[in-house]
């Protein structure tokens, strides 16, 4: 199972909690990068993070670009002559691989580009780099895990402690501004989970300063094997995965599978440079959960259901932040939360904080309110509960149309209560009261009884 909190979350959540990676053609850190910037992360933000770094020799440009008929974003990070490691020249990766002919086009590629001696960081002199930065703490902390991730499979891969690891490619520029950059982003849209799909791979070697590897490479491997990635084998030769890249999902990635039902609120798409056929790219999905049976039409079954009951008392909480830990609980997946007065020792004012969920969102909603109150410590335990069936259905207003839950009550008579949000939504764009809005869905949805 993926480890739980990544990071104490610094940027204020949108609604959609859940961030969804599909790889279905491999991944790299340039191609996170951008698909989250696509998606909506802070551009800004992640420029002033990369221009506050101890680090030169490059430049970051974002444009647009066209990959397999999508219209995508491109991170690329333009390196000067001197850092130049040829991450995206295809005849230095995979050009003439064979024995004597590795070594004459070695010879042959340094002669014509130029011998460049890079610079080789350790863990502790790339972590320096990440602190000396102006970062939040949490992109700092996703940072600190993709490095950390990839400094243990460097190290297992040849042999030594990962605090004497010299990283080559990863220690290099255009590696670093990748980590940062995505860390950055994915702290500004400030998800509480994600869930990453199989990594696509492809086959065959490739070249890297560490000499010609197989693929997948050795860290990519002891990537996937220590943090229990899925690798997808497709019939492509070259090098589909990064070891940035696997570093990225396997430091963010909280969730094995998608909610069992849920409504997309964006999309980003992220395109690589290697040219590969198709062209790699990275799909990212920011996703909020929905009651399976209410959001595929049909209606809950009445009878005992099982749940989760979190609580915990606070005494020194504002209330702005339970108000705003209420709406993260929601966002999280929980089926209600709420907050009551009480007094604890020493007659202090306090207030009880309960939250009922689904098993499957109980970590989603403990992190939150670690994260969110003041709290050091939750109760749960497990409550039965009778659920009267319902079901979602739309229903046409003079003022437009709107979406009610229809319920049926043990005597099978039908009662409708009209879903808020889609009231509010009504009476903006009708330009009435929100009484009138919701009179005028509470009869169309009895009319239609």
């Amino acid at each position: 199972m993926p480890e739980a909190p990544i990071v104490p979350r610094t940027a204020k959540a949108p609604a959609a909690q859940t961030l969804y990676l599909e790889c279905a053609s491999g991944i790299s850190g340039d191609m996170v990068v951008a698909t989250l910037l696509d998606l909506g992360a802070d551009e800004k933000a992640m420029r002033s993070a990369l221009a506050s770094l101890p680090l030169d020799g490059y430049r970051v440009r974002v444009t647009r670009r066209v990959a397999n008929g999508i219209d995508c974003c491109d991170f690329d990070v333009v390196l000067d002559a001197a850092h130049e490691n040829h991450d995206h020249d295809m005849a230095y990766l995979y050009g003439s691989l064979d024995g004597a002919h590795a070594d004459h086009a070695d010879h042959a590629h340094h002669h014509e580009h130029g011998e460049h001696h890079h610079e080789h960081r350790t863990l502790a002199d790339v972590l320096r780099v990440v602190d000396a930065g102006r970062l939040t703490p949490g992109a700092k902390v996703i940072a600190h895990r993709v490095f950390k991730i990839l400094a243990a499979a460097e190290a297992k891969a040849h042999g030594v402690p990962a605090d004497q690891v010299h990283f080559h490619e990863v220690g290099a520029v255009d590696s670093i501004v990748d980590v940062v950059a995505a860390s950055v982003c994915l702290d500004s849209l400030g998800v509480t989970d994600v869930v990453v799909s199989p990594l696509a791979e492809g086959h065959g070697r490739v070249r890297t300063q560490h000499g010609v590897l197989p693929v997948p490479v050795p860290a990519v491997v002891n990537i996937a094997a220590a943090h229990g990635l899925t690798l997808a084998p497709r019939n492509v030769e070259g090098e589909l995965v990064t070891p940035t890249g696997a570093a990225i999902a396997a430091a963010v990635r909280t969730e094995d599978a998608l909610p069992p039902a849920y409504a997309v609120r964006s999309v980003g798409y992220g395109c690589g440079k290697r040219a590969y056929e198709p062209v790699s790219m990275v799909r990212a999905v920011l996703l909020e959960a929905r009651d399976a049976a209410l959001a595929a039409g049909g209606s809950a079954s009445a009878g005992a259901g099982s749940l989760v009951k979190l609580e915990t008392e606070v005494d020194d909480c504002t209330g702005e932040a339970l108000g705003n830990a209420l709406s993260k609980l929601f966002s999280a997946g929980a089926r209600e939360a709420h907050y009551v007065p009480v007094y604890m020792k020493k007659n202090r004012p306090a207030y009880q904080v309960e939250v009922l969920c689904t098993q499957d969102r109980v970590a989603a909603c403990e992190r939150v309110l670690f994260e969110e109150t003041t709290t050091i410590g939750v109760r749960r335990h497990s409550v039965e509960r009778t659920a009267l069936p319902r079901e979602q259905k739309d229903v046409c207003t003079p003022l437009g149309p709107a979406q009610v839950k229809v319920v049926t009550l043990p005597s099978g008579a039908m009662r409708a209560y009209p879903e808020h949000d889609s009231v509010v939504a009504l009476a903006a764009a009708a330009g009435v009261p929100y009484q009138e809005a919701y009179r005028a869905v509470l009869a169309a949805a009895q009319a239609g009884e």
